[in-house]
């Protein structure tokens, strides 16, 4: 009887032949994914060359641990988690620091406060990806990696703060933060 996979996989021939060793399927699937996650990493840790050293890490530790992907998600998830979790320990190297707010009173370091409760139009602020992607350059480094990881990788702020080291509030108010920051930028 063949098994059966929860989640279909367009490419499970490729890790099949990958868990055998052939490095031909390592290059194609590498040929398959690089760009997609290459853009992850740029995201998270936003600098070109780190991005692609991150991509590089995390390709290598998912070959070298091809063995334990069993077919519970798509490669293509398996992978990103892998990529998604070395970008962050990348972030963590370079001593990332956020403050967790829940021990701090909001407002403390003389700056703007942009978590106020007043409404603001996203509305009215046309979104064009060359300006997304440099306002989101621009952003503090922690606003920046929660917008990221909630935005455009689908994580919920509990996973966030666990992925952080962060309280889930924490999470929520950088995400908050971060994103009034990048719409005033885009303004």
């Amino acid at each position: 009887m063949p098994e059966s996979r929860p989640y279909p996989d367009r490419h499970a021939e490729l890790v099949r032949r990958c868990q055998a060793g052939e490095r031909q399927a390592q290059y194609d699937l590498y040929k398959q994914y690089a760009k997609a996650m290459y853009n992850v990493c740029l995201r998270i840790v936003n600098h070109d060359a780190e991005a692609e050293d991150v991509l590089q890490e995390a390709f290598i530790d998912a070959f070298s641990h091809i063995h334990s992907f069993r077919g519970q998600s798509t490669f293509g998830a398996w992978l990103k988690q892998i990529v998604v979790n070395r970008a962050i320990n990348h972030l963590r190297s370079r001593r990332l620091q956020l403050v967790d707010l829940d021990s701090q009173r909001v407002g403390d370091d003389g700056g703007t406060d942009w978590a106020d409760p007043e409404p603001y139009d996203e509305g009215g602020v046309q979104f064009e990806v060359d300006r997304v992607r440099q306002a989101m350059q621009q952003l503090p480094e922690g606003y920046r990696v929660v917008l990221s990881l909630y935005l455009f990788e689908g994580y919920d702020h509990e996973e966030i703060g666990t992925v952080l080291n962060i309280s889930e509030t924490t999470s929520r108010t950088q995400y908050l933060r971060g994103k009034k920051r990048l719409l005033a930028l885009l303004a």
